[in-house]
């Protein structure tokens, strides 16, 4: 059996750039070097997003990586991206933020419970 979640790897055109859009937006992102020149390593919310240089995926599907945030955060996070210029669409009575990469990636804020 599993123990942990260990990274999800993604193929991004340029590493070094996606790894800054999640500095921008997560005030607890931890950018670090990979192995080689190809990837950048993002930690965020303990789990780590290895970004691998290469082509990535054409076209957006439905799958996408979702982030457990507080209200605060929540704010604090959409406010980011809009910054950054990047959209944003809110879902389930503003409780829930989607937004895409560079690289045709979607990510999910999700407010939990209580936060």
């Amino acid at each position: 059996m599993p123990k942990s979640l260990d990274h999800i790897a993604l193929v991004v055109r340029e590493p070094a750039r996606s790894a800054q859009l999640f500095a921008q937006v997560f005030d607890d992102a931890r950018v670090e070097p990979g192995e080689g020149d190809h990837d950048t390593l993002v930690w965020l919310g303990g789990v780590c997003l290895v970004l691998v240089r290469g082509e990535p995926p054409a076209t957006r599907n439905g799958d996408h990586i979702a982030f457990a945030v507080d209200k605060a955060e929540f704010a604090a996070c959409a406010e980011r991206l809009r910054a950054a210029g990047i959209a944003c669409l809110m879902a389930r009575g503003d409780s829930a933020l989607y937004f895409d990469d560079y690289d045709n990636h979607v990510f999910e804020l999700d407010v939990v419970e209580g936060g």
